[in-house]
Order: C-alpha cells, then structure tokens, then sequence
C-alpha cells in the first residue's frame, strides 16, 4: 500500500487526478490532504453526530473537512449528499451521487436515491435508467418499482399538460402540472409552466409562488427574476419589482434585458415611494403632484393608474376639491371597486348635494365588506341629510358652499339679513311677513354655521335648532341675537 499527501504532489490535473481514483479504488493508493488519517475520522466522527442533532450546516462543515483530507471515501461523499438533500439543494448532492458511484458503481442505495432525485427533477429518461440498474441488483426495492412504474403516467401526462398549455386550456393544463410537481416538486419547467398558465387566469399570487420557487431551484436563474420583475411591476409594486431585478443582477450586471428594466423600475419606484409618503403625511397638495407625476410616467401599467388615481380621489377629498375627487374616483372604482374609495366618493356626492348617490356608493361598499363601519357611519348619516333636506338648507340661506368659512358665512348672512330686513317691506303686509320668515331663516343659518360645534352636528344631518331634535328648542331670532325689540312695526337690528 502506498500512502500519498496531496500536498506532496500539488494540484492534480484532470488526467492525474482519474488514475489516482483509479489506483484508490484498486485499493494501491491511500491519498490524504493535509489532515492525517486521526483527523479525518475526528471529522468524520462529528459530522455524523451534526448529521443526528439536525446541524446540518456544521455537519457539511465536517464533510468538507473529511473530504479534502480523503476525497475517494464515498461514505463519506454518500453523507454529505445526505445533508445536502436534507437542506433541500439536489444538484449538489447529485454530483456527490455521482461520485460516490465512480468509485463504488455497485453501492445500490445511492444508485436509488440518485433515480429518486433524477424523478423530482424531471429528468425522467435519466431516472428510469437509473431505477432499471437498481431492479436488475434488487428487484425487490418497493421504492425503486413504484417510481419505475410511475415514470411511463408521469411522461403522459406532461405531454397531455403541454397539449392543453398550447391549446390554452389552462384550468386542466393547471389541475395536471399539478399532479406531476406532486411527483417532480423540484422540475423548474414545470414550474415556470405552471406560473403562466396562472397568470392567463388571473392568479398572479400563485403565479408568483411558482416563480419564487423556480429562483430557489436553481440559484442562477435570471429568466425566472426577471419574470418576477415584470409581474410585480405589472401589479402596481415597483418597490418588489425592484427587489427582483436587483437578484436578476448580482447573477448578471450586464444582463441584456434586466438592466434596462432596472433603470425604468427604479425610476418608477422613487415616484411610487413620494407619492406613498405624501399621502401618509397627510401633504395633499404634494401627494396631488406626485400622484400626477405617477399618472404619466408609464400609462400601460394599469395597476400604476389605479394607484395614482386612488391618491387623487383621496386627497381631493381633503383638500374640499369634490369635482376633481369625483373624477379620479369613479376613475379608480372602475379598475377595482374597493369600499374605502366607495366612501371617499360618497363623501363627495354628499358635498354636492347628491345624497341619492351617496346613498347608492355606502350600500356597494356594504355589499363589499358587511361589517365596514366607515360605511354603516356614512350610511347614517346620508339617511339623516335626506330627511334634513326636507326642512332648511342652511347654506343655500346664505347661498354658500358647504365649505365656507366663518368670514365667508357671516359676509353672506350680512347681505341677506339687509335684503331681507322687514323694514323694507312695511308697504306690503304680506311681503313683511314672508320676510320676517326669510329673516328667520337667514338668523338660524348663521346661528348654526357659525358656531363650531353646531355645525358639526348640522353637517352630520342633525339640525341643533330643529324642536324635533334634543338639543333643539326652536329658534327665536327676537331673543338670540340676530335682532330683536320690536316696536311700532321697527326691528332694532344687530350684526354679530
């Protein structure tokens, strides 16, 4: 027996290294590394205690180890594959199978065990010539003869998925790759196939669940990042569709199609992300901006424009703009009726005085999602504005918007209450008399609007002067300061 270092000898070519493998299996060589032969097995020893406890990064570590002081002990090779399936990586341990069996061609469990991973990769023409050298040494193998039989359905059935796929059939395409990933999880073409025929009905999340498998699959797989890019993109998430290409491009930094679409991405990304945190910032005038800045910067993306529009419709909202809002958010119900934009669009119509519409937005949303207080609340609320439209209208009094702050209110209340003064209709009883009604009318308008709290609760449909109300004791301008005194057919008038 000669025993060799590998140090003694330095890096084996290819052509020296296949007669050293040669001479180890005849049993004339022993080669070792630098470690001795105490070292090797020390490792050997704790790998496999690792292996037992679950460790499996540690135990590789020791295999490693092992291996490079005595890289022809295919026990050892058999171990670290072992581990290196257990950690879900099979091309690793098929090339550890596959050296195992050079060495030892007759080591029948690493023989099945390399068909079993040939079959969950796909590779069935390979599996099957596997399994059939595995029944010629054991024909008993219940494993073994349950995938060999299974191979001839599982070659079917990829054939009937892929006439279905270019049929564009894709519901019985889907229910067969289904069946044979069951058999091959870890085939990347099934895989792929499978995501596309998901994304041609629409399920993109489980389009994207298959395409996130293939990546951790195969490690290198750019096609499958940039797929994910494009999708996320697709969906209005340029923040992920980021995170995607930039995999795409530690693989491949000058690859043809990732990189460009990296620029455009990260671009689209910076605008999303202004536009989000103007919004959560409560910056309308600034989310308005950014928004319009998103609306152009790639109208082919629907999910884009329904992003850009949502924010619109929202802080129009905001800022009392109930025009534009309406627009952007019928826009936006258009691509996807979502009960929150259901609400913000009913807060217009109310604005509007559009009440029955408003109506018609709280009952979809209701519809949508039951138990959504926003548009039970707002419900309520419309339901108490239409039985308030039938008494007074306290800005159309005053003929102002609803959005009229107190100056703005109390200049109108002052031109009405001059116009509307009895003491410019003493000539005609019956024209004083509709007047000290219209008067009426104009104080109680600016009793309300121009106090705070009073027209909080006006707004929200109750009327705090309504008698029908608790708070309501009626209105009597005579004593409430609009004016009062009344003697000899003179009203001594005075302006708050």
């Amino acid at each position: 027996m000669i025993t060799l270092k590998m140090a003694d000898w330095g890096p084996p070519s290819r052509q020296m290294y296949s007669i050293l493998i040669c001479f180890v299996s005849l049993g004339i060589l022993e080669v070792y590394g630098n470690a001795s032969p105490s070292e090797i097995e020390k490792h050997l020893e704790l790998g496999k205690e690792m292996m037992a406890k679950g460790q499996l990064q540690d135990a590789l570590t020791h295999f490693h180890a092992a291996l490079e002081g005595d890289p022809s002990n295919y026990l050892t090779l058999y171990r670290r594959a072992t581990v290196y399936l257990a950690q879900g990586r099979a091309r690793a341990a098929l090339e550890d199978l596959n050296h195992v069996l050079e060495i030892q061609p007759d080591f029948i469990q690493a023989r099945a065990q390399k068909g079993n991973i040939l079959m969950k990769l796909g590779r069935l023409n390979e599996a099957h010539i596997e399994l059939e050298k595995v029944l010629k040494k054991e024909p008993t193998n219940s494993e073994a003869n349950k995938n060999y039989l299974a191979i001839e359905t599982l070659k079917k059935n990829y054939m009937q998925a892929q006439m279905f796929f270019s049929d564009k059939d894709y519901h019985h395409a889907i229910d067969i790759l289904t069946q044979i990933i069951d058999i091959c999880p870890w085939d990347i073409g099934l895989r792929e196939m499978r995501s596309e025929c998901y994304l041609a009905i629409g399920e993109a999340s489980k389009a994207i669940s298959d395409l996130k498998a293939a990546t951790k699959l195969m490690s290198d797989n750019t096609g499958a990042f940039m797929k994910l890019s494009k999708l996320y993109y697709g969906l209005g998430e340029p923040e992920e569709s980021l995170n995607q290409v930039r995999e795409c491009l530690k693989l491949d930094p000058e690859h043809k199609e990732c990189f460009p679409h990296y620029k455009k991405v990260k671009k689209v990304a910076k605008l999303v992300q202004d536009l989000q945190a103007n919004a959560n910032d409560n910056n309308y005038q600034g989310c308005i901006a950014s928004a319009k800045k998103v609306l152009k910067v790639d109208p082919s993306v629907p999910e884009l424009l329904f992003l850009a529009e949502d924010k619109l419709c929202h802080c129009y909202l905001h800022l009392d703009e109930h025009a534009e809002s309406l627009e952007f958010c019928s826009s936006a119900l258009a691509r996807h009726a979502e009960p929150r934009i259901l609400c913000d669009r009913a807060e217009d119509y109310i604005a509007l005085d559009m009440l029955d519409e408003a109506q018609q937005d709280y009952a979809k949303a209701l519809e949508i999602e039951e138990s959504f207080n926003r548009a039970k609340e707002g419900m309520q609320k419309v339901q108490k504005l239409q039985k308030q439209a039938k008494k007074r209208d306290y800005y159309k009094i005053l003929g102002v918007k609803k959005n009229a702050n107190k100056r703005e209110i109390v200049k109108a209340y002052r031109k009405q209450a001059q116009q509307w003064h009895p003491d410019n209709f003493q000539n005609d009883e019956e024209s004083r008399k509709k007047a000290e009604k219209k008067f009426i009318d104009i104080a109680a308008a600016k009793e309300v609007l121009t106090d705070p709290e009073k027209r909080q609760k006006y707004d929200n449909g109750e009327d705090p002067l309504d008698p029908e109300s608790q708070q309501g004791q009626g209105f009597n301008p005579f004593q409430q300061g609009g004016f009062h005194n009344f003697h000899g057919g003179q009203f001594k008038f005075h302006f708050n």
